[in-house]
């Protein structure tokens, strides 16, 4: 059986940086190895710290990258460089960094020729469903007027996890199928589970709380079926 995932999405948060973040990169190792057995805790860091936090955790995954080869592409993050650079995958397609349709078969192929996981996230159903055809490893669903509300989807619109769930399964997806939005609290984490999830990506809920361990310590408590 699959462990848990929880993701940890840092955003460009004021702590996603400097000492901040290597604090909670700290404690999230410190979580991850008591739940290691049950619980997966993936940090997905902006690029321009994630050296910083692998440093204290291992588990990284770049928050965007760009379906372009090494070479004249100023500003761009080649997907080739995650890989070489060490990094465990990317997350892609967040609401707040949406790619174009036509430009995430070639990113989410790149990242597998290069030995990276890809989390992609989906607004809704319809979105999910066209992922899924992609393969990538996660698919995450976040409705994007939910994200940051402290209302959780699997709370407020159990359906959307439901409907998302049935229908990626019904076109042959085999990765993990996860939700994030609102998800706030271990509650929240364990009626993600409940619905038929195998993971949950939060943001705000760890960088907004006055001590991201004891939050990151919730959720991983909650997905190991301890809340």
């Amino acid at each position: 059986m699959n462990r848990a995932v929880l993701i940890v999405n840092m955003k460009t948060y004021p702590n996603a940086f400097g000492r901040d973040a290597e604090d909670i990169a700290a404690a999230a190792a410190q979580v991850a190895e008591e739940y290691s057995d049950k619980v997966r805790i993936i940090i997905a860091a902006p690029a321009l710290s994630a050296y910083r936090i692998r440093r204290y955790y291992d588990d990284v995954f770049i928050q965007h990258a760009d379906p372009v080869g090494l070479g004249a592409h100023t500003g761009s993050l080649p997907v080739e460089a995650v890989a070489l650079e060490g990094y465990r995958g990317v997350l892609v397609n967040h609401s707040e960094r949406k790619l174009p349709a036509r430009s995430l078969p070639g990113l989410i192929a790149m990242a597998r020729d290069h030995g990276l996981e890809t989390v992609a996230c989906a607004d809704d159903y319809w979105e999910a469903a066209s992922i899924a055809l992609l393969s990538p490893d996660m698919i995450a669903v976040e409705p994007p007027d939910l994200i940051g509300t402290g209302v959780s989807v699997s709370s407020a619109r159990p359906e959307v996890v439901e409907r998302s769930l049935e229908v990626v399964r019904r076109l042959g997806y085999t990765g993990l199928f996860l939700v994030g939005a609102g998800v706030s609290t271990g509650s929240d984490a364990s009626k993600a589970l409940e619905l038929g999830a195998e993971g949950v990506l939060v943001a705000s809920a760890v960088m907004k709380s006055p001590s991201p361990r004891e939050k990151i310590r919730e959720l991983a408590s909650a997905l190991a079926g301890e809340g």
